[in-house]
């Protein structure tokens, strides 16, 4: 291991510049490889929190509306996010959740496309975007065909003009595999579809290219790479030439064109605004809005590179200790998001092995130790050390210890 700790060490060295783990909160003897569920607390995001608790909410009270702008976070903040994802400002907002979020892009692309059945997702979508796309489908009397992502090429030009919309993400939840959306999009957009990208499990953490790469819609959460906190609220993005056509189903007063008017008749804002409902959670918000001052200085691609640097060292360390269980995320970088996940039949107890030690990853059925690398707070000693944690778990039978195998409610 003499020669993967000094290639660690020269790493960190070649990457300083996008080191930014002063600016986290992270345990004395914890690696945190569960940024893609949870992002680490950062120091910003503490500060705003307090300062909005004990300033704004408790000394300007109401008037913390216009004094601080609460009224403009959603789009202000949306801007900063859209710098990351690649949109230009004015096409993200942000909002809800990404459940409600995915609600709205599939009823507004249905009503943007109207005499089209037939919606497409993958099936090893998180559940969430499976059940809402169900859910929404039902509603409107259209069929919903879960795809794998790499058939939905095919599978969108066979359907031609029945298909109105493609859901899909751009890195698999469980392997970690990041998929060729523009490709998709091209392809949807050959029939006259639109496509929204789901980004929970990219954004902040590579670059995703909303408008180079031609999405119409897109949603992604705040609290993973972004690290706005648990139950940080999520964004909506609706390119540019279809906000004029985006119709959203949940006409809330926020999205109103004049929500002071206290009209009866509701008249969307003409902005990205009309893709706000209701009164924003501002505690959330404006910590989330703390945590991105994190990616100040930096570009995306250097945080990718970075990403990419980590996970390839951590593949290369297990291969080093004889690691010999299967990889679900592919090796090639082109091909990889920023998490690295490993099949094991006790994958569930091999990951409570490896928290016992310090290593925080999760577990994702059926047989995952799924490991995400937020590439902002982790360095490349920390992914050596890791992977000599996996290795001995394994070789020392951890994982048969019956509290390893005692299942939690959160997994």
């Amino acid at each position: 291991m003499t020669d993967l700790a000094a290639r660690a060490r020269d790493l960190d060295a070649q990457h300083s510049a996008t080191d930014r783990r002063s600016a986290f909160r992270i345990p004395e003897g914890v690696i945190y490889l569960d940024g893609n569920s949870l992002g680490a607390l950062s120091v910003e995001a503490e500060r705003t929190a307090a300062d909005v608790v004990a300033r704004q909410w408790g000394e300007q009270l109401i008037r913390a509306w216009n004094e601080s702008d609460w009224w403009g976070a959603p789009e202000r903040v949306g801007d900063r996010i859209g710098s990351l994802v690649g949109a230009a400002p004015g096409q993200v907002v942000v909002t809800d959740s990404t459940s409600v979020n995915l609600f709205k892009t599939i009823v507004a692309a249905s009503r943007m496309r109207p005499g089209r059945s037939t919606v497409l997702t993958d099936p090893d979508s998180f559940p969430t975007d499976v059940y809402i796309a169900r859910s929404a489908c039902d509603l409107l009397g259209l069929t919903l065909e879960l795809v794998p992502t790499p058939e939905a090429p095919a599978r969108i030009a066979e359907l031609g003009e029945s298909l109105a919309l493609a859901a899909y993400s751009q890195v698999d939840y469980r392997t970690g595999e990041q998929w060729d959306l523009p490709a998709l999009t091209r392809a949807a957009h050959a029939v006259g579809a639109l496509v929204c990208w789901d980004l929970c499990h990219s954004a902040g953490a590579m670059p995703v290219g909303l408008d180079e790469g031609g999405a119409d819609l897109a949603v992604g959460c705040g609290y993973k790479y972004l690290s706005g906190g648990p139950g940080a609220p999520a964004f909506i993005y609706v390119r540019r030439e279809h906000l004029a056509a985006f119709d959203n189903p949940l006409s809330g007063w926020q999205g109103h064109a004049n929500p002071f008017g206290m009209s009866t008749d509701y008249a969307p804002a003409a902005s990205i605004t009309r893709a706000r409902v209701g009164t924003a959670p501002l505690l959330s918000l404006l910590t989330l809005e703390g945590a991105l001052t994190a990616y100040d200085g930096l570009s995306i691609e250097d945080v990718r590179a970075r990403s990419l640097s980590l996970t390839g060292l951590f593949i290369e360390a297990l291969d080093a200790l004889g690691v010999e269980l299967p990889l679900a995320t592919p090796r090639d970088g082109a091909r990889r998001g920023s998490q690295v996940s490993l099949r094991h039949p006790e994958a569930y107890a091999v990951v409570q092995a490896l928290i016992a030690r310090g290593v925080i990853g999760d577990f994702r059925e059926v047989d995952i130790v799924r490991l995400g690398f937020s590439p902002l707070y982790l360095s490349h000693a920390d992914v050596v050390a890791a992977a000599e944690h996996v290795a001995a778990v394994l070789d020392g039978r951890e994982y048969e210890r019956d509290e390893f195998r005692a299942r939690s409610t959160v997994t």
